[in-house]
């Protein structure tokens, strides 16, 4: 049965269905909607979104219904303009309250068209499971607000004036668009806290709500990737430092070792003997680029030029590797204090309480064995987010 949510707040449960409105409808078997609400996580129900691969409801509109969905459009503009005037916070209140029923019914049976006809006429995505499970992961975070300190922005630094400013006008919740980048990287969207661009000298403004922040991020996780999709075995110790001593001999200091290997990495002009006795380029693009388009082993396919066909494949391959492992630690800190707070690239930081110090070890363990192969995973912690000190485990 194809309906719509009304609201994705907890307690606003009500939806759109065959031309009627329902308030908490769990006789109906519902099956299709377009985007999926935490209403509904524990059922099998299909998303539209998901489906034409995060594409707009205008963007996947036919022709014969771009009018009406433009005149609703309107009216919701409208409507969410006159809230903002007059000050209403969304946040306290349900949508469905606020605007006629005939509005309501109006918008959805349009919004309900486009999602039958985008699950008419496009495929389903092999990697669909994952998009649902990622969307339920970035839907939770998005609900969790931060412990935001912006008496720690000194206004006579100008950035920081800017920050506190930009800061003081939006919630301090991150909303991830788990479709804004084209290798799947995560982006944030508009009126989002900007975790992913946050520059460190603030990091300290961020406070857990429990007792620590515990990050845990994969050590040189694209060079990682680069060895697993060779075949290679993955060094136990710090990749640099590996490159290091069995590359150049161990002439070189980590950070210019560091510096020479990502120099090479992503220049495909560039060339190094030394780092292609190990590392074979050409390799794996003949295994996993052809015809321009790149399709890595999660399933993605990328255009591509050959100049980026490389970095797309190893960045694309290892945001899809960790983002299913952040996936599984969510679910293992299910009933449990601690939880996932916001993802930084390969990066998962966790609000963490005492309680749970016992698994920390376990969560370590998982994250690392990723679906390619064991990855080294690097452990900080702190009392905010600017004053990490790294764990030996």
């Amino acid at each position: 049965m194809l309906f719509q949510a009304l609201d994705n707040k907890k307690e606003c449960y009500a939806i759109y269905c065959d031309g009627n409105l329902y308030h908490y409808p769990n006789s109906l078997d519902l099956t299709e909607t377009w985007e999926y609400t935490p209403h509904f996580k524990e059922e099998k129900i299909e998303y539209g979104q998901v489906w034409c691969g995060g594409r707009t409801l205008g963007e996947t509109c036919p022709e014969h219904l771009k009018e009406q969905w433009e005149e609703v459009q309107y009216q919701a503009k409208a409507y969410l303009t006159s809230f903002m005037v007059s000050k209403v916070n969304l946040d306290d209140v349900c949508f469905y309250d606020l605007v006629p029923r005939r509005f309501l019914v109006d918008y959805c049976r349009i919004k309900s068209d486009i999602t039958k006809h985008v699950f008419e006429n496009y495929k389903k995505p092999k990697n669909y499971d994952f998009f649902v499970e990622l969307i339920k992961l970035t839907t939770k975070i998005s609900t969790q607000k931060l412990n935001v300190d912006l008496e720690k922005l000194n206004i006579g630094n100008m950035p920081a004036r800017n920050l506190k400013n930009k800061l003081s006008k939006i919630k301090p919740c991150i909303n991830y668009n788990p479709w804004g980048s084209v290798t799947g990287r995560l982006t944030t969207k508009p009126n989002s806290f900007p975790i992913l661009t946050l520059n460190k000298d603030f990091r300290n403004i961020l406070k857990p709500n429990n007792d620590w922040f515990i990050e845990l991020d994969y050590n040189a996780a694209e060079l990682r990737t680069f060895l697993a999709l060779q075949g290679l075995e993955q060094p136990k110790e710090d990749i640099h430092q590996w490159i290091g001593e069995n590359v150049f001999s161990g002439r070189l200091e980590r950070p210019d070792v560091k510096k020479k290997v990502f120099a090479w990495l992503y220049n495909p002009k560039a060339s190094n003997k030394r780092l292609e006795q190990i590392f074979d380029k050409n390799k794996i693009l003949k295994k996993y680029y052809y015809g321009g388009i790149i399709e890595t082993p999660f399933g993605r396919k990328i255009e591509a030029d050959e100049d980026k066909a490389l970095n797309y494949l190893i960045q694309s391959t290892t945001s899809d590797l960790f983002l299913r492992q952040a996936i599984l630690i969510d679910k293992m800190l299910e009933g449990r204090k601690s939880y996932v707070s916001y993802c930084i690239h390969d990066s998962l930081v966790l609000d963490f309480c005492d309680d749970d110090r016992d698994f920390l070890v376990e969560i370590i363990e998982k994250l690392s064995q990723t679906r390619l192969d064991t990855f080294k995973v690097n452990v900080s912690a702190g009392e905010d987010f600017g004053n990490m000190k790294k764990l030996e485990l």
